[in-house]
């Protein structure tokens, strides 16, 4: 089975300097780049979504540094770059399109955030016939807080992962998946 590596908003946005800090993005990306040199490396193809908002929006704003991939996980040649401007990385986007051409059967999912955009695309992709795997330790989330109860960053995204595991997806770590 085909597989194809799909990288998910590691923007600028999500670094401690950026205007929506995740809790260990350094961490996540340096996972995240492991993962992006291995496919390289075997020729797995790799599939970069970047989140844009409208010019003067206050997160991912079109043309703004926090708009930016981060360095460490940047595409390369012509691997390409989807811009998405909703939580699922397949609405309104070319994503499927690309998958297709490249003869993907399977998408490693990668990136942030673990409760919105993982989750979305995760789930899209399992709807449309893909498989799905998601490394958990090259993907990032923040505390969320409903109704006064503040839920930690780490719980949200066991939460996700484990919700994933139940009945969507192979969750693996990085180590894991690299030593397969």
């Amino acid at each position: 089975m085909k597989k194809g590596l799909v990288v998910v908003d590691l923007q600028n946005e999500y670094l401690p300097t950026g205007k929506l800090p995740l809790t260990d993005i350094e961490g996540a990306v340096a996972n995240a780049s492991r993962v992006i040199s291995q496919a390289r490396a075997t020729g797995v193809p790799v599939f970069h979504i970047r989140h844009e908002s409208e010019e003067g929006a206050s997160i991912f704003a079109k043309g703004s540094m926090g708009a930016n991939i981060q360095p460490a996980v940047a595409s390369h040649g012509d691997e390409p770059v989807i811009v998405k401007k909703h939580i699922n990385a397949f609405r309104d986007t070319n994503l499927q399109r690309h998958l297709e051409a490249a003869g993907v059967q399977e998408v490693v999912v990668i990136g942030a955030m673990s409760h919105m955009c993982i989750d979305a695309v995760v789930r899209a992709a399992v709807d449309m016939g893909y498989e799905a795997t998601v490394l958990h330790d090259a993907c990032a989330t923040l505390d969320l807080t409903f109704r006064g109860i503040t839920v930690p960053a780490a719980q949200t995204h066991a939460a996700m992962m484990a919700a994933f595991e139940f009945g969507y997806a192979v969750v693996k770590s990085v180590d894991e998946y690299l030593g397969a």
